[in-house]
Parts: C-alpha cells; sequence; structure tokens
C-alpha cells in the first residue's frame, strides 16, 4: 500500500523553527513533484513549496526566504525547513507527491494524513 506520512509538526515561538518530513512508502516506480501544502480552517489549502525531481525549488511568496523544501531522492523523503517562523504560518501541513507505481503507468497524486503546526506569538 501506498503512503506518505508526515512528521515533525508542533508547537513554537514567533521566531522559532521546525523541520517537516515526509516519507513516500510502498511499491513506487518514480516520484515526480514532491510539495507541501497548509491548511487553515475555513480556508483553502494553499501551496508552500515544491521540488522536482532534479532539485527545482518554487515557493509561495509569504515563505520565501524563511522555508526551505529539499528531497532525497533514494529515500523518497521530502523536507520543508521553516525558519524565522510567524504566527500566520499556523496551519495543517500537507505532504503532496506525484507518483508513478509501474514503468509507463500514468501518474497519481497521493497526500499525507497531514501535521498541525502552531507558531505562538
Amino acid at each position: 500500500q501506498v503512503r506518505l506520512v508526515e512528521s515533525g509538526g508542533g508547537l513554537v515561538q514567533a521566531g522559532g523553527s521546525l523541520r517537516l518530513s515526509c516519507t513516500a512508502s510502498g511499491s513506487i516506480f518514480s516520484i515526480n513533484v514532491m510539495t507541501w501544502y497548509r491548511q487553515v480552517p475555513g480556508k483553502q489549502r494553499q501551496l508552500v513549496a515544491g521540488i522536482t525531481t532534479g532539485g527545482s525549488a518554487n515557493y509561495a511568496d509569504s515563505v520565501k526566504g524563511r522555508f526551505t523544501i529539499s528531497r532525497d531522492n533514494a529515500k523518497n523523503t521530502v523536507d520543508l525547513q521553516m525558519d524565522s517562523l510567524k504566527p500566520e504560518d499556523t496551519a495543517v501541513y500537507y505532504c503532496s507527491s506525484d507518483l508513478v507505481l509501474v514503468r509507463d503507468g500514468p501518474q497519481y497524486r497521493y497526500w499525507g494524513q497531514g501535521t498541525h503546526v502552531t507558531v505562538s506569538s
């Protein structure tokens, strides 16, 4: 069974740091783009950062210069280093990956269960 499992959320004071990790497991042929999203209750899920297999990254304007996304293709992991955290970064953070399960097969988007990040002022 293919799964994405996040870890690393928690409570931190404003200005602090957290590192989120996400691991894809199961029978996977290849992983394309890996991304982090976040969602606040009552609002739409927002793209935070994404990274390609080759390491090209993009970020939401609100986190540029503070968050860094990275991945380890050998371990099927994607991390999000979050520095200089602000109360407005408080949200549930979701890992998402575009997975190909068999050679020449279609790509599917999988989601993790989410991890809570709370930044206190």
